[in-house]
């Protein structure tokens, strides 16, 4: 599988203050980017994979929210994320 529980833990430890602490924003939207990344490559191959398509898009808009809640809570972390993640906004 893709996402075993090592990456997980390895993304939290980076995005996030610890491994421990899952319910951050940052490290949500971390992790959902990671999901994104992978979904997006397996789609360029399996270009007719509408369930798959379907659960990215659902991605996108659960860390759009995210990213949304982040701006309104505290502006630096979210540009602080979207810097170290290299998103666009």
């Amino acid at each position: 599988m893709y996402l075993d529980s090592a990456k997980k833990v390895e993304i939290f430890t980076e995005y996030g203050q610890s491994a421990t602490n899952t319910g951050s924003a940052e490290s949500q939207i971390a992790l959902f980017s990671f999901r994104i990344k992978h979904l997006t490559e397996h789609l360029k191959k399996n270009h007719k994979d509408y369930r798959t398509a379907r659960s990215l898009t659902k991605l996108v808009g659960k860390r759009r929210a995210l990213l949304d809640y982040l701006y309104d809570r505290d502006i630096n972390r979210y540009r602080a994320i979207v810097k170290a993640l290299g998103l666009r906004k």
